[in-house]
């Protein structure tokens, strides 16, 4: 786990692709098997807990019913719930809910198509880590 000025971090994602390529770092990285919206409950979870968002749960342009993956930065903490953090994740359930999600067997390329884009945006995410972390460095 990451710890910079008695910061810790975690991502919470379900997404194979942003596990493999931070496996050998020291995020913490917590790869779970769910959905997009079940992810976000996960974050939601960290968020009641204390827990501030680092990376905005809806990034890019992509519907959340056009994509299973999603990968969010938290800075772990334990206490008072932030209410910014609460009100995006909350907003960003409110949003998912509005997409009908994808039904069906997705084609291996294009699924894997979609763990790059997730990968993508996540990773310009990481600048949050006061500079600690650059894209270009996972690879």
């Amino acid at each position: 786990m990451i710890t910079s000025k008695k910061r810790k971090y975690k991502v919470l994602t379900n997404n194979p692709l942003v596990a493999e390529k931070l496996a050998d770092t020291d995020l913490e990285v917590d790869c779970l098997a769910l959905s997009f919206e079940g992810l976000l409950k996960a974050v939601r979870d960290e968020v009641h807990l204390g827990s501030h968002l680092l990376t905005h749960p809806l990034s890019g342009s992509v519907k959340p019913g056009e994509t299973p993956y999603k990968s969010v930065l938290l800075v772990i903490r334990r206490g008072k719930t932030d209410i910014q953090s609460l009100r995006l994740i909350e907003n960003a359930l409110l949003t998912c809910r509005k997409f009908p999600l994808r039904e069906g067997k997705m084609d291996p390329a294009v699924d894997r198509d979609f763990q790059l884009i997730d990968w993508t945006l996540f990773s310009s995410g990481l600048q949050a880590l006061d500079g600690s972390y650059q894209a270009d460095e996972i690879d």
